[in-house]
């Protein structure tokens, strides 16, 4: 073939397998549907080969767009190596850094990492952005930010996957929550199976870490009679303080102080685990890697 394949037609259908359909890739490459489907079909007779097929009311990927996607994700993680080699003679970390976490994520950890930054490189300026598990990683793959400080969940890309490197950070325990006076407050390690029979306060059902919490439960050998739910770790501690429930919170979550609740630690550890992802090849970035380094510092003394 001689013709050289037009990348941002190759963005197109990496977007349409990370969103699931064309409608949903065009979206987010700011595209109408008609034209993120034209640049496919283009694609597609420039390589001559089907890249869609139908499913149902909708489109699947071919094998051949499979096979194609796997050296599409390749040439991203090259095209970042050639960024960082064409910046490895600029000296130390500058320019912006842009990185995404939830909110237990940005007070305890890239808040701290951000100021830390600021005094030791006076030409890097880090810019926070809150988001969600699901949407830090859309945030990566758009190129809209270079790190993402994430919860590990069953709905993530698999560790496997081409386009994103995703580390271990801190595993961060659940503590039992209960009301001063409670019958287990003044325990210093509680088994979950001695709240089995509690009214329980659980995370919204979209949350990352209700999975987490119904887990633990299950392992100690029951299911907790969820009566309330919330989708902030205050809202949970406030309830928990009306005596509403009891709750599992993880430690790193800084709940309102002076409220009449104790956190108690739990037998067996039950806990979730954080991670720091980049676009694969993005880690070696002289930015990325400076907050990387102070991140693994502040994750050392963070749950303590």
């Amino acid at each position: 073939m001689g013709f050289m394949i037009d990348l941002r037609r190759l963005h197109v259908l990496r977007a349409v397998a990370h969103y699931g359909t064309v409608t949903a890739a065009a979206r987010a490459l700011h595209f109408t549907t008609s034209a993120a489907s034209q640049q496919i079909r283009q694609l597609a007779r420039d390589l001559e080969v089907d890249l869609l097929e139908p499913q149902g009311r909708g489109v699947r990927l071919t094998p051949a767009a499979e096979s194609l996607l796997a050296h599409a994700d390749a040439i991203q993680a090259r095209w970042e190596q050639a960024e960082l080699d064409l910046r490895a003679d600029r000296g130390e970390p500058g320019g912006p850094l842009r990185v995404c976490g939830f909110p237990v994520a940005i007070s305890v950890l890239l808040a701290p990492m951000a100021v830390r930054l600021r005094e030791r490189y006076a030409r890097l300026a880090v810019r926070i952005q809150e988001s969600g598990v699901p949407e830090s990683f859309d945030l990566l793959f758009e190129g809209e930010v270079d790190l993402a400080v994430v919860e590990a969940t069953p709905h993530n890309p698999p560790l496997s996957d081409a386009r994103f490197d995703q580390q271990p950070l801190l595993d961060d325990p659940f503590d039992l929550v209960v009301p001063e006076g409670h019958r287990l407050a003044g325990r210093e390690r509680v088994g979950l199976a001695d709240a089995a029979r509690e009214a329980w306060i659980a995370p919204v059902p979209d949350s990352p870490c209700r999975p987490h919490v119904l887990s633990a439960c299950g392992e100690a050998g029951f299911s907790p009679d969820v009566v309330h739910h919330a989708l902030d770790w205050n809202v949970t501690a406030h309830l928990v303080a009306h005596g509403l429930g009891v709750a599992l919170v993880p430690r790193l979550a800084q709940l309102t102080p002076h409220l009449p609740i104790v956190r108690v630690r739990c037998s067996g550890n039950p806990h979730r685990k954080l991670l720091t992802c980049t676009r694969r090849g993005g880690r070696n970035r002289p930015a990325v890697e400076a907050a990387l380094e102070e991140l693994r510092g502040l994750a050392a003394t963070a749950v303590a």
